[in-house]
């Protein structure tokens, strides 16, 4: 069950980012605000969770790892981030490390 709250907790870390990006946005202001202050409560409690059971070292580099990797691809989808050989080669690296953890826990 905790790696279930973890994987949930990296999901609701990618929501933030977008939700302040939202928040940019002219008359969004307060619902990318709501939205990211939401998914920051929601994303730390579960983060909580799930470190009862995980190594906290391994939690949080779980927890960021799907947060960056997510974001990264939340921003090359919706809002155009550039999508080059080294970054997606970098945000590889990331994916590699949180499976390497997973699979040695």
């Amino acid at each position: 069950m905790a790696w279930i709250f973890l994987v949930v907790a990296g999901l609701f870390e990618i929501g933030w980012p977008v939700g302040l990006k939202l928040a940019q946005t002219p008359g969004r202001g307060l619902i990318g605000s709501v939205l990211a202050v939401v998914c920051m409560a929601a994303s730390g409690v579960l983060l909580y969770l799930a470190q009862r059971d995980i190594p906290m070292g391994t939690a949080y580099a779980v927890w960021t790892g799907i947060g960056a990797a997510g974001a990264f691809v939340v921003g090359l989808t919706l809002y155009g981030d550039p999508a080059s050989l080294p970054r997606i080669l970098g945000v590889g690296l990331i994916v590699a490390g949180v499976v390497t953890l997973k699979l040695t826990h």
